[in-house]
């Protein structure tokens, strides 16, 4: 952006711009909880103290914005990809790759990208906090809706149920990309990871059950 464009978008947006954009990297070098709302507003350039509150209310808003600005670029790349399946559809990897591609695409974006897989990562993996409506991990996970809907016809019955294979799935991809995304520049080509990723979801999603594990399911 030249420094006449740069200056005709108005104050208001540049300044929650420039907040996002700094959390968005502090979040990924020290994690969701080790950066102090100061530290974000000072990095930001903002001398007003009370402006992350003004413009998102308290770290959870600001780090759903952070969510949100990514999820809505994976968001366009999925549903691409779901629309094709669904005119024309193929065999289970065609359909992981509707799960695993546009995130994969994350890791070339410049605006952030592989900052937004790490912070992502993190949100999917704490142990203290839940899955529930409105949680940041269900923001992650439940923009994956349609695409858990139409995995669902390739899961047995118990998988699709109660052992959550989807979820799992969802779970194992955010955190191989985000370790991906903590590699030092220049990585190798992605492509081969991507694949292989693709390979081990469609692997959990159709992993036979033990004969254990179907006498435990009743219980």
């Amino acid at each position: 952006m030249s420094e006449k464009d740069r200056y005709s978008v108005p104050f208001h947006s540049r300044a929650r711009d420039a907040l996002r954009l700094s959390a968005e990297r502090l979040f990924a070098e020290h994690g969701v909880d080790g950066v102090s709302l100061r530290q974000i507003t000072r990095d930001a350039g903002q001398r007003n103290t009370t402006a992350l509150q003004y413009h998102f209310g308290s770290r959870d808003g600001l780090l759903r914005e952070v969510l949100d600005h990514h999820l809505a670029h994976v968001a366009v790349r999925r549903d691409a990809l779901l629309d094709r399946y669904e005119i024309q559809p193929g065999d289970l990897l065609e359909l992981v790759d509707g799960l695993v591609m546009p995130l994969c695409a994350e890791l070339n974006c410049a605006d952030g990208g592989r900052d937004f897989l790490r912070i992502a990562a993190e949100v999917v993996n704490r142990s203290d906090w839940m899955f529930e409506p409105g949680s940041l991990i269900e923001q992650l996970i439940g923009t994956h809706r349609r695409w858990g809907e139409l995995a669902g016809p390739f899961l047995s019955a118990g998988a699709a149920g109660r052992l959550h294979r989807r979820f799992a799935a969802m779970r194992f991809v955010y955190a191989e990309l985000g370790r991906r995304s903590r590699q030092p520049l220049p990585r190798r080509d992605d492509r081969l990871f991507a694949s292989q990723l693709t390979d081990l979801v469609a692997a959990l999603l159709t992993a036979p059950l033990s004969p254990r594990t179907k006498a435990l399911l009743p219980r």
